[in-house]
């Protein structure tokens, strides 16, 4: 089972993990051994979530998301299997718990008297600044 909070948990047969090579420094070593990791959740189709949860995490405009709701990460930052596996649950329950968080709704309020007020006085001081302007062009 994997964590994400403590009303929520994924079995691990909901995960899908595939290890290939990985580019970059590493040597010999990165000719030879799959340690890069690309875990994949179909989160679209996924009993596990809730569906208020699936709707917030198919509406974000992620990368990893694929257009089937297929949630891909890619791990390759360390040079072992097992680290590499490792960020890539860590990366997928940090996805998960950004999802799970909703923004406070937000309660429109109306404008004071006071910054009424001072927004009709800057108006006609701007009025009376471009009046003047216009004043000297008319004497010339």
């Amino acid at each position: 089972m994997l964590r994400i909070h403590r009303s929520l948990a994924l079995p691990e047969s909901e995960l899908t993990e595939r290890f290939v090579r990985a580019a970059g420094p590493g040597g010999q070593h990165v000719n030879r051994t799959d340690s890069a990791v690309e875990l994949r959740f179909d989160a679209a189709r996924s009993p596990s979530l809730p569906e208020s949860l699936r709707v917030r995490l198919l509406a974000r405009h992620d990368r990893r998301i694929t257009r089937d709701g297929v949630i891909v990460i890619q791990a390759r930052r360390f040079r072992d299997q097992v680290r590499n596996r490792e960020d890539a649950r860590a990366r997928l329950i940090e996805l998960l718990r950004s999802a799970m968080h909703t923004a406070p709704r937000r309660i429109p309020t109306r404008p004071t008297r006071a910054s009424k007020q001072r927004r009709l006085e800057a108006k006609q001081q701007r009025s009376r600044i471009k009046r003047a302007r216009s004043a000297d062009w008319n004497r010339e």
